[in-house]
C-alpha cells in the first residue's frame, strides 16, 4: 500500500473520511497479515467508520484476530465478520467503544461467538437467560469471566441501538441480579455448615433495587436473615454474616480476571457500625424507631434479588408501610433537600463543572425529586410506587402530579445524561461519573451518542442544554403542579387533586393549606399578564417560602404585598428580571413579623430588594440626616416633619432587617454570612446611626415650629446606653441625656423652658400613633434618674457630678456619646464626662464593691418571674449584662492610663483590653463570641414576633425562625439551646474570675 513520495494515499484519504484519526497508524494495520485479505473491503471500512472511535476498534480487531487460535480460527472470525452484518456491527461497536471489553476478549477469543447469535429473543435477555449464562461459574475468577461474557452482549446491543437506554440499564441490573445469586451459590458451596443453619435475603437498593443500573457501579444491598426451625438465632446470624461476607468478596475482590463490581451494605441500619445481618424484626425495630428520612428514601427501591424469596418478600411487605408514611414526618422535605444540598457541596471544586451525577444538573437532581413526588404521593396512590426513575415520572405526569411538558423534558434529558454516563463507564468499565476533559475522549463520547458532525462541540452544547433543563425544572417541578390545581388547565391536561395538593402543601411545611391554596389561586389564577407573571414565579417562591420555618406567613404577606403592588408597573417587573429581588424578597416575607410589617406600610420599600434601587446596604447616619433634614425643609410644620422623618426611619429599619434577614439566612447566589459578629455590627451601627438622624430631623422640625432658625439655648442630645455603644437593636428604646446652654443674653429661666418645651414636644411627636413604629425616648439614666430635671446645663451636670454622683451613674456614662444637635455643646460634655468615667487614679476596692453589689442586686430584681436564667440573653448568665459589666469594669479601672478603653463600644473595648494585655486572647474570644450571640438572640426574637423580647420564644414555630436565622435547620431547636447554653456558660466562667475575682 505504498504511494508517491509527498502523496498521500487513497486509503489514507478514505481513512481519514471514514473517521479515523490517526490513518498513517491505520494504514499500517490495515496492512498486517491477519487482514491482508479484507483489508480493501468496503463493508469493513464502513462498519469501522460507523463505530465510535474507528482508531480504537481497528485496534481491538487486530488484537482479536492475533489471539485466535490458529489460521482457521481467524478466517472464521473474518468470514463472519464480512458476512454477517450483525455481529459486524456488534462486534466492531463494542470493541469502538470500550477498550475494558477490548481486553476480556483479547484475554478470551472465543467470546466473540456469543454476538453471533441473533434471534428475537436474544435482542432482549432477561434474568432467567443471565442466570444461565452464569450458570456454569464455579469460583470468583470464572464467575468473572461469564460476567463479562454476558455484559458483552449488553454492551454490543446498546452500542448498536438494538436498545434503548432504559432497557440497557433494566438488562444490567438483571444481569447484576442474576449475579449476586450465582455469588451466594458458591458461598453456601464453600460453607455448606452455615448454610444449613440460616435463611438469607440480600435486598437490592439504590439503582440495582430500582432495575437502572451503570455498567459500573456499587451495587446496594441489605441482608436479611433468620435460623431455620430448630436452630438457635444467634449461631444462625454469625452464619448468616459469613455468607454475606463471602457473597460480597467474590463480587468485589480483584482477581486474575480484576473484580465485578463492589457490594456495598453501608445503606443498612447503621450504616458501617451496624451488624451486617439482622433479623426482620430487627430491621423493623430500627426502621420504626430510630431511621433518618434519607433511609427511607432508600427503602423506595428496595427489591428482593437473591437469597431466600419469601423471606425477601417478607422484608419488603413489612417495611414499604414506613416508606410511604415517611413525608409525614416532620421537616420531611427540608430533610430531603438538605440531604441534596450536602451531597452538592462535598463534590470538590475542580470536578463539580464536570460531574454529570451529583452537579447541578445532573442525574442526581431528576433523581431527589422524583423520589420526593414520590414519597409525599405514593401514600394514596400506588401507581407510584415504582423504583424505577423514569416509570415513575411517566405515572407522575399520568396522575397530574408533574405537568406533562415538564415530565416530557425531565426524561428526555435524564435520557440523555444516563446515556453519556454510560458510554464514559464502557470505555474503560470503571466507576466514574466525571465527563473527561481530553479531546479524543470527549470525540468518542460525542460520536458514540450519534453526534457525528463536529461531536465534541455538539457534545457539550447538548449537555449543557440538558443540564440547563434540569437545573431550571427540577426544584420547580414539586411546585408547579400547586398552581396547576387552583388555574384552568388545556382539556386533557392532568391536574393535581385537591387532596394531593394538601398533602403536597403540608409536606412543604404549610400549616393550613387551605388557605395556602385560595393563596395560590388569588394570584396565579386569570389571563391577564399580572396572573401568568406569578404563575412563572410562584413555583420558585413555594421553594422558598418551604425552606423558612413558617411558610404560612411568607406566602399570606407575599400575596398582601402583590395585591398593594399588583398594578404597579415596576413591581412583577423587579422580581422576574432582577436575579437577587425575587429570593431576597421570599427570605425576607417568612423570617417573621417585623420586616413584613414594616414593608406592608410602604410596599414601595420592595424595590430596596432589588440589583438597584439604593440595594440592602445600610445608608450613613450623614446621608440620613441629611435626607431628614431635607424632609423637613420642605414640611408645612413639625408634624408633617417628623411623619415625614419617621417615614425614613421605617424604610431604613426595613432595609436594615432586610439585610440582616438575607446575611443570616443565605440565597443560592451568597452563602449566609459567616462572621456572626460583622452582622451584629451592621445592625446595631445601622439603627443607631437611624435613631441619631431621626432625632437631629425631630430636633430641626420642632426648633423651626416655634422658635425659627435659632433655639433661645443651645442644645445636645447624648445618646446612652446601647445607643451611644452604637448597638441598638431594632425594638430598643433610645436612652440620652439632654443638656443646653442659655446663648449670650438668654435669661436661664426663658432657656430652660424652650429646652424642656423642646423636649417634650420630640418625645410626643415621636410616639404618636401612626402607621410608622414609634421611637421611644427614655431619659431616665439622667442625674437623680426619674425625679431630676429632664434637661440641665452643662453647669447643672458639672455641679452634680462634682458633688452627688454615684457609682452607677458614673459607670452609665461610659456609654455616653453625643449624637444630636449642637456639636461644641456636645464635645465640652465629653469632656466635662471624661474624667470621671476614667479616673486617674483608677477604681478603689470599695468602688468596685459597691459595682459588683449593684450589679447582683440588678440581676435579682430585673430578672422576670418564671424566665430561665441560662436562657436569658440580657440578664442571664454569659448574657449581655455579665458581657458589658466586665469589660466596663476595666474601662473604669484602667481607661486612664490605656487610650483604646475609652470607647462607648462593648466590641472595640474588649478588644482593646485584649491588646492591652488585659485579658488573655481565648477569654477575650469566649467573652465576644457569647455577646454576639447574646445579641443575635435578641435581635431574632424582634424579627420574628415583631416585638422585643430577651428569652427564646416558646411557641415551637417561632423557636424554629429564630433557629433559621441563627443557622440552624429545620429539627434543630434543641441543638440552638444547647449551643447557647454552652456558650453563655464559657463566657460566664470568665465573668467569674475577671468581674467577681478581684483582680
Amino acid at each position: 500500500m505504498t504511494s508517491a513520495p509527498g502523496r498521500r494515499s487513497s486509503t489514507f484519504t478514505r481513512l481519514l473520511r471514514h473517521g479515523f484519526t490517526d490513518p498513517s497508524a491505520a494504514e499500517r494495520l490495515l496492512d498486517s497479515a491477519g487482514l491482508t485479505l479484507v483489508r480493501n473491503d468496503p463493508v469493513l471500512l464502513d462498519a469501522l467508520g460507523a463505530t465510535a472511535d474507528p482508531d480504537l476498534a481497528l485496534q481491538g480487531l487486530v488484537r482479536l484476530l492475533e489471539v485466535q487460535d490458529g489460521a482457521t480460527a481467524r478466517q472464521e472470525l473474518l468470514d463472519t465478520l464480512i458476512a454477517a452484518k450483525p455481529l459486524r456491527d456488534r462486534l466492531l461497536g463494542v470493541l469502538g467503544a470500550s477498550e475494558a471489553l477490548a481486553d476480556h476478549l483479547a484475554r478470551h477469543p472465543g467470546d466473540w461467538q456469543t454476538l453471533v447469535t441473533y434471534e428475537p429473543r436474544d435482542l432482549h435477555p432477561g434474568l432467567e437467560e443471565f442466570e444461565r449464562g452464569l450458570a456454569g461459574a464455579d469460583d470468583p475468577v470464572s464467575l468473572r469471566v461469564a460476567y463479562r461474557r454476558c455484559l458483552l452482549s449488553i454492551a454490543a446491543r446498546d452500542v448498536c441501538g438494538t436498545i434503548e437506554v432504559a432497557q440497557t440499564a433494566a438488562e444490567l441490573a438483571d444481569l447484576a441480579t442474576a449475579t449476586l445469586r450465582a455469588a451466594l451459590t458458591l458461598a453456601r458451596a464453600a460453607a455448606p455448615e452455615d448454610a444449613a443453619l440460616c435463611r438469607l435475603a440480600v435486598i437490592a437498593l439504590g439503582k440495582c433495587g430500582g432495575h437502572e443500573l451503570n455498567y459500573v457501579s456499587d451495587v446496594d444491598v441489605v441482608f436479611v436473615g433468620e435460623a431455620v426451625d430448630g436452630a438457635d438465632e444467634d449461631k444462625a446470624l454469625r452464619a448468616a454474616t459469613r455468607l454475606a461476607a463471602h457473597l460480597m468478596r467474590i463480587c468485589s475482590e480483584t482477581t486474575v480476571e480484576g473484580s465485578i463490581w463492589p457490594v456495598d451494605a453501608n445503606l443498612r441500619p447503621e450504616g458501617r457500625n451496624g451488624p451486617l445481618v439482622r433479623t426482620l424484626a430487627s430491621h423493623l425495630a430500627y426502621y420504626q424507631r430510630w431511621a433518618k428520612t434519607w433511609e427511607f428514601q432508600a427503602l423506595l427501591k428496595a427489591r428482593p434479588v437473591a437469597g431466600d424469596p419469601a423471606l425477601g418478600e417478607e422484608y419488603v411487605a413489612a417495611l414499604q408501610p414506613l416508606v410511604w408514611q415517611a413525608a409525614e414526618r416532620e421537616n420531611f422535605v427540608a430533610d430531603v433537600q438538605k440531604m441534596r444540598r450536602r451531597v452538592v457541596e462535598n463534590i470538590p471544586a475542580a470536578e463539580i463543572d464536570r460531574q454529570l451525577k451529583l452537579g447541578p444538573g445532573g442525574l442526581r437532581d431528576v433523581e431527589f425529586a422524583v423520589q420526593l413526588l414520590q414519597l409525599v404521593h405514593g401514600r394514596s396512590d400506588a401507581s407510584l410506587r415504582s423504583g424505577t426513575t423514569l416509570d415513575a415520572l411517566k405515572a407522575l405526569a399520568a396522575g397530574g402530579y408533574v405537568g406533562r411538558a415538564d415530565a416530557a423534558q425531565l426524561d428526555d434529558a435524564y435520557r440523555f445524561l444516563r446515556s453519556m454516563e454510560h458510554r464514559i463507564q464502557l470505555h474503560r468499565l470503571r466507576r466514574t461519573h466525571l465527563v473527561p476533559e481530553d479531546e479524543a475522549d470527549l470525540r468518542r463520547l460525542g460520536r458514540s451518542l450519534e453526534l457525528r458532525t463536529d461531536p465534541v462541540a455538539t457534545l457539550l452544547r447538548e449537555w449543557k442544554r440538558h443540564a440547563s433543563v434540569v437545573r431550571r425544572l427540577h426544584e420547580k417541578l414539586f411546585y408547579r403542579p400547586l398552581l396547576d390545581a387552583v388555574a384552568a388547565l388545556a382539556p386533557g391536561e392532568a391536574r393535581l387533586s385537591a387532596e394531593a395538593a394538601r398533602e403536597r402543601l403540608i409536606a412543604l411545611g404549610y400549616a393550613d393549606p387551605a388557605a395556602a391554596l385560595r393563596h395560590l389561586e388569588a394570584l396565579a389564577s386569570g389571563v391577564t399578564r399580572k396572573a401568568a407573571i406569578q404563575r412563572t414565579l410562584l413555583p420558585v417562591l413555594l421553594g422558598w417560602f418551604a425552606d423558612s420555618a413558617d411558610p404560612d406567613a411568607g406566602l399570606l404577606a407575599f400575596r398582601k404585598v402583590s395585591d398593594a403592588l399588583g398594578k404597579t408597573p415596576w413591581y412583577l417587573r423587579l422580581l422576574r428580571d432582577e436575579g437577587a429581588a425575587a429570593e431576597n424578597l421570599a427570605r425576607v416575607l417568612s423570617a417573621g413579623r417585623l420586616a413584613p410589617d414594616l414593608l406592608m406600610r410602604a410596599p414601595e420599600a420592595v424595590a430596596l430588594l432589588g440589583d438597584g434601587g439604593g440595594g440592602l446596604e445600610p445608608r450613613s447616619r450623614a446621608h440620613l440626616e441629611q435626607e431628614m433634614l431635607a424632609a423637613v425643609r420642605r414640611a408645612d410644620n413639625a408634624v408633617q416633619g417628623v411623619t415625614a422623618a419617621r417615614g425614613v426611619r421605617r424604610r431604613e429599619l426595613f432595609r436594615t432587617s432586610a439585610a440582616d434577614i438575607v446575611g443570616s439566612y443565605g440565597t443560592e447566589s451568597q452563602p449566609a454570612e459567616a462572621d456572626q459578629g460583622a452582622l451584629v455590627d451592621l445592625v446595631g451601627g445601622a439603627v443607631s446611626d437611624l435613631t441619631a438622624a431621626t432625632l437631629a430631623g425631630t430636633l430641626r422640625a420642632v426648633v423651626r415650629e416655634g422658635w425659627g432658625d435659632t433655639l433661645p439655648t443651645r442644645f445636645a442630645i447624648i445618646g446612652m446606653g446601647r445607643f451611644g455603644g452604637h448597638e441598638l437593636g431594632y425594638g430598643s428604646d433610645a436612652d440620652v441625656l439632654f443638656v443646653h446652654e442659655p446663648r449670650d443674653g438668654v435669661d436661664e429661666r426663658e432657656a430652660a423652658e424652650a429646652a424642656n418645651k423642646v423636649v417634650a414636644e420630640m418625645r410626643r411627636l415621636l410616639q404618636v400613633p401612626s402607621a410608622d413604629p414609634p421611637l421611644i425616648v427614655d431619659a431616665d439614666l439622667r442625674p437623680e434618674g426619674k425625679s431630676g430635671p429632664l434637661v440641665r446645663t452643662l453647669r447643672s451636670y458639672e455641679a452634680y457630678y462634682r458633688r452627688w454622683s454615684l457609682a452607677w451613674e458614673r459607670h452609665a456614662l461610659l456609654r455616653a456619646e453625643p449624637v444630636a444637635g449642637d456639636e461644641d455643646l456636645g464635645r465640652r460634655f465629653t469632656e466635662l464626662i471624661d474624667p470621671l468615667r476614667y479616673p486617674a487614679a483608677g477604681l478603689g476596692e470599695e468602688a468596685v464593691r459597691e459595682i459588683r453589689r449593684l450589679k447582683a442586686r440588678m440581676e435579682s430584681e430585673r430578672l422576670p418571674r418564671g424566665a430561665d436564667p441560662k436562657l436569658h440573653a440580657k440578664l442571664g448568665p454569659g448574657g449581655l449584662s455579665d458581657v458589658e459589666w466586665t469589660v466596663q469594669l476595666l474601662q473604669l479601672r484602667h481607661g486612664a492610663r490605656e487610650p483604646g478603653l475609652r470607647t462607648t463600644r462593648t466590641r472595640q473595648a474588649l478588644a482593646a483590653a485584649r491588646a492591652a494585655g488585659l485579658i488573655s486572647e481565648d477569654d477575650a474570644a469566649v467573652l465576644d463570641e457569647a455577646w454576639v450571640l447574646a445579641t443575635r438572640v435578641r435581635n431574632a426574637v424582634m424579627l420574628v414576633r415583631g416585638r422585643a423580647g430577651d428569652t427564646f420564644p416558646t411557641v415551637p414555630r417561632e423557636l424554629g425562625a429564630v433557629g433559621r436565622y441563627l443557622g440552624y435547620g429545620p429539627g434543630h431547636a434543641g441543638d440552638m439551646l444547647d449551643a447557647y447554653r454552652r456558650t453563655a456558660r464559657r463566657a460566664r466562667s470568665v465573668v467569674e474570675e475577671l468581674f467577681y475575682g478581684g483582680s
